[in-house]
């Protein structure tokens, strides 16, 4: 009886160690703009998402993905649903700022930290008790227009117009870019505003072409980001085209055409990978990006989106391993102890740039994530 009660405590002792060894699952919430007018950026995002590690630091991790058809009420549905009926302990997402930045009060109320894929800097900025939760992976607007700056002043643009969405991004952009064309002492003629859904831009076209201006900036995203551009062409404009990094697809160059010949754009090194010296640091990274989603999606078919969903998995997979020596998955304190992880990366190299995040700067790119490309004969190339 003895020999027989002493084993049953044995086994009872092992039993509590393993299952005190035990962990639950990494739930990564993913909400993105797969239809709408931002599906050209989602959909790249959302077939990255199934190429990110399903297992870091021997746990398992959970992607639970859903669609926010470009719309901010969605997103913000997802994100709630995701935090209180799928027990998320990280989101990724949104595509578009305007989404992103919804979803920041509710994120914050719950304590899950939030990986950003869109590029307004007023998703992490100015920092605040709320944005203490969130980070991103995209470039911010304030660097790419310095980059559109800095080249047109390279290249003598004296005069600019400027047509971008009438969203959160479109105001972002005119925000930064008006600050640098300023600086450069480049007189901007003309700031119209369109939406991302809308057929016809020909009463904001014809105020800009009246300007006469040196170049025209179109401050949008995706596929609907051609429609000015096309408009102006048709309408005989021969000056400098420039866009953001927010038509960096093959999308876009499909919908453009030769509408987009010539035009100039900064964007994250992934783009031109392959044009890339090998002295550029991110090389490497972007490459294997690049061979993965096409060995999965075809030749040709990546862009710089879907690499924010990859760097925002590279991200977690360099934080997960510290959080979890601090806490278990599905519990508040891991998720405290994943945010503070993310906000201590120093010096990771991933697709689109090297991060180096701290308490005031929860994106952490410096010029090494962005280059500036021209489009010709219907392709990306790096302008050195």
């Amino acid at each position: 009886m003895k020999i027989k009660n002493s084993i049953a405590g044995l086994l009872a002792i092992l039993a509590t160690g393993f299952a005190a060894n035990v962990t639950a699952d990494i739930n990564v919430g993913v909400t993105l703009s797969a239809t709408g007018p931002a599906a050209s950026l989602g959909i790249p995002e959302k077939n990255t998402v199934a190429l990110l590690p399903t297992t870091i630091a021997g746990q398992k991790i959970n992607y639970i993905v859903l669609d926010d058809a470009s719309d901010t009420t969605t997103a913000v549905k997802n994100t709630r649903k995701l935090i209180a009926e799928d027990k998320v302990d990280v989101i990724i997402g949104s595509t578009i700022t305007p989404n992103s930045l919804a979803m920041i009060d509710v994120v914050a109320e719950a304590e899950v930290p939030m990986i950003a894929m869109a590029a307004s800097s007023r998703i992490i900025a100015p920092m605040d008790a709320k944005r203490a939760w969130v980070y991103k992976t995209p470039q911010n607007d304030a660097q790419m227009a310095m980059a559109i700056v800095e080249h047109m002043a390279g290249n003598k643009v004296k005069t600019v117009a400027y047509i971008g969405f009438a969203d959160a991004y479109g105001e972002g952009w005119w925000n930064e870019f008006s600050k640098a064309a300023e600086a450069q002492n480049i007189k901007i003629v003309g700031n119209e505003r369109f939406n991302r859904s809308d057929t016809s831009v020909t009463g904001q076209v014809l105020k800009i072409l009246s300007a006469k201006p040196d170049a025209v900036l179109v401050g949008g995203a995706g596929t609907p980001a051609a429609l000015p551009q096309k408009a102006l062409k048709e309408k005989g404009y021969k000056g400098v085209m420039y866009q953001t990094h927010g038509v960096a697809n093959a999308d876009f160059l499909r919908v453009c055409g030769k509408d987009c010949e010539g035009t100039f754009l900064p964007a994250g090194p992934v783009l031109v990978a392959v044009q890339l010296p090998d002295s550029n640091p991110v090389k490497k990274e972007a490459l294997d990006y690049v061979n993965k989603y096409e060995a999965a999606q075809g030749k040709g078919s990546v862009s710089t989106f879907g690499a924010h969903a990859w760097d925002a998995g590279t991200l977690l997979a360099n934080a997960i391993p510290q959080a979890l020596k601090k806490a278990q998955p599905g519990t508040p304190e891991f998720r405290k102890a994943l945010r503070d992880s993310l906000e201590d990366t120093k010096e990771l190299t991933a697709a689109h740039g090297v991060f180096n995040m701290s308490p005031q700067d929860h994106l952490g790119f410096d010029q090494r994530s962005r280059v500036m490309v021209q489009i010709v004969d219907g392709n990306w190339l790096l302008v050195k």
